[in-house]
């Protein structure tokens, strides 16, 4: 398969005009047209223009030979872009399902939906939950994995949202399933689960918190989550291990000039900040400024996505909660935002349009989150060897087609 006359999103030189060749299911070659030297990722050439047709996007190149055609199919992407398959390594569900139902039924759901809107790799969140109940969903989700429909994986793991967190910043998560630290549980979940677990969520200020981090740290991304910690107790963490917050501004102190806490913490110890752009998580200015304050390649856009993402307004669960669901957003009974309701291709685009540089954007969804995870020699950007996860865009960013492994979807 090949894709000509498009404009590609590399990994190394951002937009650039260039043909894509697939095989097998891998990227096997990029080439440069007309011998033209790559561009900087300036961003600069990512404006919005007219959208094409859809009819262009994967019509034969005329100036194929009827024979060559037969051989190798031929995309032409004229007008449009050719950007790497979506990251999300931060959401709960979709389609009226949620991870945590552990079944292959809602795998499945989930999976198809999120393919469906361009997110190509997942690393889907728990709840706060007892153990036993953890790992049932981390061994349901190891074994299912093994079954996947796609010849890449799709489900890559897990990342454990509680229960080690601060009760004063809870938000959505259930307080009869808080627990103090404990390392050893952990390694107990992922001696079931075959290491499925790839990132957890730690309040540092609880008591064992730190011992935990640093032991868990050495074989996961630990990352600071629903915390009231300051400043100190903050870098105390990231010197022990954690290297990742948790949906930036939410469910932690506020950033202010006298008491930066977690958000002056992980700007200043170079750590990877989660943000949520669904619009009512946080406001657009604050999502510029923190593309600024910690530079674009150590922000990770997520969705936070519940199980209502892609149903109706209505009443849905999160966590064994009840939640309403309105629009695009989702609160439990006392007004807690309990997740959103919004996929992470809209958060990205919704990123672009609040001003952030859509090379930037595109990037925090993408390969940002696929090196945090570990999956970045694979996925998570458009190079040689890479798996063929590639979304087809018009200039307004406008979804038109999804490629998993090489194949349309």
């Amino acid at each position: 398969m090949k894709f000509i006359n498009g404009t590609v999103f590399t990994e190394k030189d951002g937009f650039v005009e260039a043909d894509l060749t697939v095989r097998d299911g891998r990227i096997i070659s990029i080439d440069y047209r007309n011998g033209d030297a790559p561009r900087a990722a300036s961003g600069k050439n990512a404006g919005v223009t007219e959208s094409p047709s859809a009819e262009t996007v994967g019509a034969p190149d005329a100036s194929v030979s009827p024979k060559a055609a037969e051989a190798e199919e031929i995309v032409d992407l004229s007008g449009s872009y050719l950007l790497p398959g979506l990251v999300d390594l931060h959401f709960h569900g979709c389609a009226g399902y949620d991870f945590c139902d552990g079944t292959p039924e809602a795998f499945a759901a989930i999976e198809e939906y999120e393919l469906s809107h361009g997110i190509t790799s997942l690393c889907p969140a728990t709840m706060t939950y007892p153990e036993e109940k953890l790992t049932q969903i981390l061994t349901a989700a190891a074994e299912y994995r093994k079954h996947s429909r796609y010849g890449a994986a799709l489900l890559h793991g897990a990342n454990l949202e509680g229960p080690f967190l601060s009760e004063a910043k809870k938000g959505a998560q259930n307080a009869a399933y808080l627990m103090k630290p404990d390392a050893e549980m952990v390694l107990r979940l992922q001696q079931k689960s075959g290491n499925f677990a790839r990132m957890i969520d730690i309040a540092p200020e609880v008591e064992g918190a730190m011992d935990c981090i640093h032991m868990l740290s050495r074989s996961m991304v630990v990352s600071i989550a629903h915390t009231t910690a300051d400043y100190d107790t903050a870098c105390a963490a990231f010197d022990a291990g954690a290297s990742h917050v948790t949906h930036f501004y939410n469910a932690m102190p506020p950033f202010t000039h006298r008491a930066p806490g977690v958000i002056g913490a992980a700007a200043d110890k170079n750590a990877e900040a989660e943000l949520i752009c669904d619009g009512i998580h946080i406001h657009p200015s604050v999502i510029r400024a923190t593309f600024k304050l910690l530079g674009y390649d150590r922000m990770i856009l997520i969705s936070d996505s519940m199980m209502a993402t892609g149903m109706e307004d209505g009443q849905y669960s999160l966590g064994g909660q009840a939640v309403t669901v309105r629009g695009n957003e989702a609160r439990l009974a006392d007004g807690t935002i309990a997740g959103s309701a919004t996929n992470l291709y809209d958060c990205m685009v919704n990123a672009i349009r609040f001003g952030v540089p859509a090379w930037q954007a595109i990037r925090a969804a993408s390969y940002n989150p696929a090196r945090s995870i570990g999956i970045l020699d694979s996925y998570g950007s458009i190079r040689e060897g890479k798996a063929a996860d590639l979304l087809v865009t018009d200039r307004d960013y406008r979804l038109l087609r999804v490629y998993k492994g090489g194949e349309a979807v």
